[in-house]
């Protein structure tokens, strides 16, 4: 049986309108049937300092960025069925980006935080965006997912253009 266990930090200075560590939580179930065993994951709610500081170290940009990912593992070295739990990694998502970007593009905030959390998700499980093929393939299951949650599709005005 499938099994994702959240650990949850919070490390804003505001922390209203954060979502919850339930909602996040049904996020990630969208991701269930993509995953063998119990697997762990770690999302961080950061601000725009802690984003630049990260996407700086380890990016080498120099601004926030709002979703970081850093998976644990290589998951072609290992073997799936003989694992009891997987560590899968770290999502870093900066609040102030989300907001603002959520506004700029006309999207509800609800629906674009549970994009981030599965962009960042899916980019722990190995998709990237790098090459357009890729991009396309990461869209499309970023698609369904969130339209498997109730959401609506987040490409959608960048596919009117």
């Amino acid at each position: 049986m499938s099994l994702i266990i959240l650990n949850l930090q919070i490390a804003c200075n505001k922390k209203t309108s954060l979502p919850s560590k339930k909602t996040i939580m049904r996020w990630l179930q969208g991701l269930l049937p993509m995953i063998v065993n119990t697997t762990e994951v770690t999302i961080r709610l950061v601000d725009e300092v802690e984003s630049y500081n990260l996407n700086n170290t380890y990016r080498g940009k120099n601004y926030p960025t709002n979703v970081l990912s850093f998976p644990l593992i290589n998951k072609t070295l290992i073997n799936p069925n003989k694992i009891d739990r997987l560590l899968l990694g770290d999502i870093i998502i900066c609040r102030q980006l989300v907001e603002r970007e959520a506004k700029q593009q006309k999207k509800r905030l609800e629906s674009y935080w549970a994009h981030m959390v599965i962009h960042g998700a899916l980019h722990l499980l190995g998709y990237d965006h790098t090459l357009e093929v890729d991009a396309n393939n990461m869209e499309q299951l970023e698609t369904k997912i969130m339209q498997q949650l109730g959401y609506s599709d987040p490409y959608l005005l960048e596919k009117k253009l």
